[in-house]
């Protein structure tokens, strides 16, 4: 599932829970579904912030870095050829 479909997940889940109208097993459930998704959606932003981080980075002599930047998708892209 990609970042913005885990936010919309979680945004569902959160109106679920204010409705107040839940049993406690079913909420419990879906507070143990929002955490996870709150980790993996922190994991993505963290990558994504190092990712921007190196993209934008200079060198000692105030010049641009270039570094081959590989991420999880586009490590499995090239598993997949």
């Amino acid at each position: 599932m990609n970042f913005e479909k885990k936010l919309l997940r979680l945004e569902h889940i959160v109106q679920k829970m204010e409705k107040g109208e839940l049993s406690l097993e079913e909420s419990l459930a879906l507070y143990e579904e929002g955490i996870k998704l709150t980790r993996e959606c922190q994991t993505q932003l963290t990558e994504a912030e190092e990712h921007v981080k190196k993209l934008s980075s200079i060198d000692a002599n105030g010049q641009p870095t270039f570094e081959t930047i590989i991420t999880t998708s586009s490590a499995s892209n090239m598993n997949e050829s």
